[in-house]
């Protein structure tokens, strides 16, 4: 699958989208329906909804597909997040881990998350060390 990234703004912060880290987990629509709408297209439309409300629900994202940065801070080319790296299990889900991380894989390659991501604790997800949401296919229970 290809590595795309899309940014969406509303003039002051910048909504970042990474669709092959997505879970489809549908936190980000039913908590702000009027920013993300994945019956239309464009499906993030940033200008409908209030700066601190977008920050809100973009946080919520479990996967880290969503994320966001302030304008002013990104011209100013400081653009930095800080954070406590706090783990959670999710029952019959993934594994929660909230704050900065860098991953490395088997072949040595490191990745960089921010934020929220979604470790794989079933064992399917075809996507490993991270969480594609094959727990719901195989009905796993932890």
């Amino acid at each position: 699958m290809k590595d795309i990234t899309k940014k969406y703004t509303n003039g002051e912060v910048t909504i970042v989208w990474k669709p092959t880290e997505c879970v489809h987990s549908a936190i980000c629509f039913k908590g702000l329906g009027e920013v993300f709408d994945p019956q239309k297209r464009p499906w993030i439309t940033p200008e409908k909804s209030a700066t601190e409300k977008i920050i809100a629900q973009v946080k919520k994202c479990p996967s880290g597909a969503l994320s966001y940065y302030l304008n002013k801070e990104a011209e100013k080319d400081q653009v930095s997040v800080s954070a406590e790296t706090i783990m959670e299990p999710v029952v019959n889900g993934p594994l929660m881990v909230y704050g900065n991380v860098v991953v490395k894989d088997a072949a040595g390659v490191l990745t960089k998350k921010n934020n929220v991501t979604a470790f794989c604790r079933c064992g399917a997800s075809s996507n490993k060390p991270f969480c594609d949401g094959s727990h719901r296919k195989i009905d796993f229970k932890a």
